[in-house]
């Protein structure tokens, strides 16, 4: 979007429902939510805590390329203490980060970018790059309550393509719907593991031990993110791609678990 910050686009302020769905999805349903086999494998967690790392890691080279100092009046940068690290003014980007023209020079989802010029890769790079310190620890959080406890119980493999497929189909149906405007976030793939989730408990119906609770617990919470997704600057085409994406891999790739046995 030409000339456009992060405040006036719909596509890359996704990121500003999940400050409130990143802490909640997930860290409700846990292990204990039904019973299963003593001998099923428990798994280390690895990946997510790799993922974390990545998307900060990238988040501090996106705000070294950004430079605000450069292009800004000093006294406009917000936290100019910290040199080409300081935040554009929050007129531009409320949650503490870098320009949209800085999103969208490395790799922030645009339709035109997509489409005309045939960068399919942003389908992809999009999904590590976020709008601010907000999005970013909202995202990371979100991952950690939703990401972990999958990953000990399914094992890398399987989360980690959940994981990034379902970014990808997230970003995929957000560039057919969102066209005038930059999108950013790992709420698709974060939303992916929602909807393995909600495949899991169907799957594993038979052996929650508290089936209206679990259900109850994972529909609030997808519906609280959906809600929110009608407020401006939010992309709700990403949450969906990537909760479907998710919803059907889990019917694939999350094997169903066995009853304890009694007695």
């Amino acid at each position: 979007m030409a000339g456009g910050d992060i405040e006036n686009r719909g596509g890359g302020a996704k990121s500003y429902s999940n400050s409130i769905n990143d802490s909640s999805g997930g860290s409700f349903i846990s292990s204990s939510t039904y019973m299963i086999d003593d001998t099923e494998p428990q798994w280390t967690s690895w990946l997510v805590p790799v993922f974390l790392v990545a998307n900060v890691a990238v988040f501090v080279v996106v705000m070294y390329v950004n430079n605000c100092p450069k292009h800004k009046l000093v006294g406009k940068c917000v936290a100019r203490f910290l040199g080409r690290f300081s935040f554009e003014p929050l007129r531009e980007n409320p949650l503490f980060g870098p320009s949209s023209s800085t999103l969208k020079k490395l790799g922030a989802l645009e339709w035109t970018k997509v489409v005309i010029n045939h960068q399919g890769w942003r389908l992809i790079t999009c999904i590590w790059l976020h709008a601010g310190v907000i999005h970013l620890l909202a995202n990371m959080l979100s991952l950690i309550f939703i990401g972990i406890r999958l990953e000990q119980q399914f094992g890398f493999v399987r989360i980690g393509i959940l994981y990034l497929v379902s970014g990808f189909g997230g970003s995929v149906l957000s560039s057919l719907f969102i066209r005038n405007n930059i999108s950013v976030g790992a709420s698709g793939a974060l939303f992916g593991l929602l909807g393995a989730m909600l495949s899991e408990l169907i799957t594993n119906w038979t052996i929650y031990t508290n089936k209206a609770s679990a259900l109850l617990t994972l529909v609030v919470i997808i519906v609280i993110n959906l809600a929110i997704g009608i407020f401006p600057h939010i992309d709700n085409f990403t949450h969906i791609g990537g909760f479907l994406t998710g919803f059907l891999l889990g019917f694939i790739l999350l094997p169903r678990l066995t009853n304890m046995s009694c007695g």
